[in-house]
């Protein structure tokens, strides 16, 4: 795929729904600089990581807005970003530019994040304590407004259930189990019946505007 192959950008709701867990300080500045051109393609940021642990590395996390990133895709963002990257220079030092997909136990940024994965296990971190407490883990019940609501695992009764401000989050992630293993499974099959049909319906029009091409020809 090429880049003036991307599909076209979806709805704008969608697209549009801005991140609540964002990064501080230089992945922030990265952030500012790549999320328009991501935006431009048809993706959505999802997170910026600058490691230095082993030469420095810029980790650029993305998605289209159904959740799914090929291979394709990040080959497709690497071309653009790097370019832009490379005028804007927000590192002072070399680096190396990874783009990932979000993966199977993902970061959640967007409420809608929260909402989409009800009823799997997450582990959060709060910038701000809730209740004197920074680390909740539990399961998603979806959102109350602005904030998630979670079912804690380390207790029961009326004291099991916890509103967390999304945007005093600091990280929240799904974390590893069969039930989301065998979720991901099923999505991954349905977007590539979805990718099939929309091949196929492509062809068939192509088809039918060549034979409607051939017709006035002969008329």
């Amino acid at each position: 795929m090429t880049q003036g192959e991307v599909q076209a950008a979806p709805a704008a709701s969608a697209q549009d729904e801005p991140r609540l867990i964002v990064e501080p300080g230089l992945p922030a500045r990265v952030a500012a600089i790549v999320e328009p051109v991501l935006h431009q393609l048809g993706f959505r940021l999802v997170r910026v990581r600058v490691s230095g642990s082993e030469g420095c590395t810029v980790q650029i996390m993305a998605e289209r807005p159904d959740g799914s990133m090929t291979v394709e895709d990040c080959e497709v963002v690497s071309r653009a970003l790097s370019p832009v990257l490379d005028v804007a220079d927000p590192i002072d030092r070399a680096y190396r530019l990874e783009i990932s997909s979000p993966g199977i136990d993902r970061p959640l940024v967007r409420k809608s994040d929260f909402d989409r994965y009800a009823g799997h296990l997450v582990r959060i971190e709060m910038s701000m304590p809730v209740d004197g407490r920074r680390r909740f883990k539990g399961t998603l019940a979806g959102t109350e407004g602005e904030a998630a609501r979670v079912m804690r695992d380390d207790t029961e009764g009326e004291d099991a259930t916890v509103l967390l401000p999304i945007e005093d989050m600091g990280e929240a992630k799904l974390v590893l189990t069969d039930e989301l293993v065998t979720e991901a499974l099923r999505r991954e099959k349905a977007a590539k019946r979805e990718a099939r049909a929309a091949k196929r319906e492509e062809r068939h029009r192509r088809l039918k505007s060549g034979h409607a091409g051939r017709a006035k020809q002969g008329d």
